[in-house]
């Protein structure tokens, strides 16, 4: 008689910790000359800190660590020497008391200069000198000049916790710590350099007027380029984003479109030149590549980040690239004064977390320097994808789809997850933890851009102008038939989840169309417009006095003109209306979405749901940044949504 021959049993999904720990590799950027490569590199027992490779012989070491913190960002100011500043990745928002500081250092560890206080106002720990610069100095995240030892670093007006009034510029010299401000005119709120890494341009506001500042190389003078409404713009508004080799000012605009496009700025006759790059089916968003004093591509970002190039030869060089890494994104960047045939890769797809990689481009060598999630393995992933489905009024909707690796694609338990902002783009085609973790656990995952998105045109963000709860609804709503209709959901195990604005559609959700989502999980939602215009005196936030007189009524809703759809759309005054069963997760020092917004909701509806699980990271904010806090909330997701929707429901 034969022996029953049993089927191997399904591989157990990757662990919670694979995909929220904090990584010990965050990324790395060549030297101007291309000869050294930073990186940003940590061990289980040390924190994280700043090590060069020399890419002539691949000979590494750490020039700056700290014992009792990580270090944050870091760019080069020359081809010897580093800025960077730091960040405590071990506390969250409620105990940091200290701020980023600013530090220099040689590429060898040598000549270490501390050039801004960490010490915060009312904070004397002690160790900082008197002639640093304050603590509310921040970094650029732009190259200086880069043929000298000075930077330009931001001091930063701030006038409460999170809520940053005006930017002010200041140049440092990194040897000495000799300092100057940069004279500008109105309230800065936002700074260009030039490609010689010089001001060349400012941004300020005043009330609710944006002006776009100019400095003029000839006059020595600043003049005015445009000036338009900073929260509702208007047809004549345009981002400034960099300036090329040759002086010119390339900008991202409109012009006259529904998607936004790279333009050329006449600085001459102050209007739009010529339009250089469009992105299919999505407004423009990216940055120059410049290299020798050269522009020889862009950088964009459409269904996926992809480069433009000008330049015969590195196109060439990018096919080249493509041919040794097939099937993934992969984003070739040259150093800016290239003295070494080497170039860094940043590679990646929708399964495989993102890699970096130097690419010698006269040997064809190559070596990874490091990879975000070293433990999640492409093969154990789902596939993400872009799909498209027709609102209820037909405007047409973009959204992205994740499914279980190796799934069929059909009648599979889904979670609905609504991005925050809600004045954003949700995101692209890349390895997302959150939903590939939900979809290693079985669940489709279905992302709407639903109207009020930005990034998919003019119109399609206007369309959600003080639509909370109503239009934008809708679409979420008719993204979760779809996939019904198209037999990727099962129309009995769905589940609505979001953290901000996420969380307040999800609250909404489930009070709209109780007989679409079985259960909801919401972390840092808004629960009331209301509290959002007026936290109470318990609780601070860090929304603007501008975005509140000038932006919310406009985009969000009217406190007295809507107050009638601001109570219809309020999940706090209809809490008894969710009889669904709930996840509530809130930070305790959260100043985007106070407490109180959860507090007060969680006693509302508790009145008369019974199936309502509460938890407060008494020392997070507006998200979890400790890693125990994340793997505890996407376990106890997990445990919720096996109960509700899953195996074990």
């Amino acid at each position: 008689m034969a022996e029953a021959v049993s089927s191997p049993a399904p591989a157990a999904p990757p662990p919670i910790a694979s995909f929220f720990s904090n990584p010990a590799f965050n990324g790395a950027m060549l030297s101007p000359n291309g000869r050294y490569l930073a990186a940003f590199t940590g061990a289980r027992d040390r924190r994280d800190g700043l090590a060069v490779v020399d890419l002539t012989t691949m000979e590494a070491a750490m020039v700056a660590q700290f014992r009792d913190t990580d270090i944050g960002q870091a760019r080069w100011v020359n081809n010897e020497r580093l800025l960077f500043s730091t960040v405590d990745r071990t506390q969250g928002r409620r105990d940091v008391r200290f701020a980023p500081g600013v530090f220099a250092v040689n590429r060898d560890g040598k000549q270490f200069r501390q050039l801004a206080k960490r010490n915060e106002q009312f904070i004397r720990a002690g160790g900082d000198r008197d002639d640093m610069l304050p603590w509310h100095t921040f970094m650029l995240d732009q190259d200086g000049p880069q043929t000298g030892d000075d930077v330009y670093v931001t001091d930063a007006g701030i006038i409460a916790p999170g809520i940053l009034v005006s930017q002010d510029l200041v140049r440092v010299n990194t040897r000495n710590g000799l300092s100057r401000p940069v004279d500008h005119p109105g309230t800065a709120q936002d700074w260009l350099l030039d490609h010689q890494g010089e001001p060349r341009l400012v941004e300020t506001l005043d009330q609710n007027i944006q002006k776009i500042q100019y400095l003029d190389p000839v006059t020595g003078a600043w003049r005015v380029l445009a000036s338009f409404n900073a929260y509702t713009a208007n047809r004549n508004s345009f981002s400034p984003l960099a300036f090329g080799p040759d002086g010119s000012l390339y900008v991202v605009a409109n012009g006259g479109q529904d998607l936004s496009a790279l333009y050329q700025y006449d600085l001459k006759n102050n209007k739009l030149g010529q339009r250089l790059v469009t992105l299919d089916g999505f407004d423009f968003q990216g940055h120059l590549v410049i290299s020798n004093d050269k522009l020889l591509g862009v950088r964009g970002d459409g269904d996926a980040e992809g480069s433009v190039w000008f330049d015969p030869g590195m196109q060439a060089l990018q096919q080249k690239i493509d041919a040794r890494l097939p099937g993934l994104v992969n984003l070739v960047t040259p150093p800016k004064r290239p003295e070494t045939p080497w170039v860094l890769v940043e590679s990646y797809s929708d399964r495989q977390p993102r890699r970096f990689l130097v690419f010698n481009t006269e040997t064809g060598k190559m070596s990874e320097v490091g990879n975000v999630a070293p433990a999640i393995k492409a093969s154990a992933m789902g596939t993400r994808d872009l799909v498209q489905y027709t609102a209820r009024d037909g405007l047409t909707i973009p959204a992205w789809l994740t499914l279980p690796p190796g799934s069929k694609d059909k009648n599979l338990p889904m979670v609905v997850l609504v991005h925050g902002g809600p004045f954003m783009r949700g995101d692209n085609w890349n390895w997302n933890a959150n939903a590939q973790f939900l979809a290693s656990r079985g669940y489709a995952v279905l992302e709407p851009e639903f109207r009020g998105s930005t990034g998919h045109g003019n119109a399609h963000f206007m369309a959600g102008w003080k639509q909370w709860g109503l239009k934008m609804q809708d679409d979420i709503a008719d993204g979760t038939r779809w996939a019904i209709a198209q037999g990727t959901a099962d129309a009995k195990r769905i589940c609505i989840a979001g953290a901000s604005y996420g969380g307040y559609s999800t609250l909404m959700g489930l009070i709209n169309d109780p007989d679409l989502y079985k259960c909801g999980i919401n972390w840092i939602g808004v629960t009331d417009i209301d509290l959002m215009y007026d936290s109470g005196w318990r609780y601070s936030s860090d929304m603007s006095a501008g975005w509140k007189q000038y932006g919310m009524p406009e985009l969000v809703a009217d406190q007295v003109k809507d107050a009638a759809q601001i109570q219809a759309t309020s999940p706090l005054r209809r809490a008894a209306e969710i009889r669904q069963p709930l996840l509530l997760a809130y930070g305790g020092a959260d100043v985007r979405v106070p407490l109180n917004h959860g507090i007060k909701f969680y006693d509302a509806v508790k009145k008369t749901n019974p199936n309502v699980e509460w938890v407060e990271y008494e020392e997070e904010g507006h998200g979890w940044a400790l890693p125990k806090n994340r793997i505890d909330f996407w376990g106890r997701v997990e445990k919720f949504l096996d109960k509700q929707i899953g195996a074990g429901g």
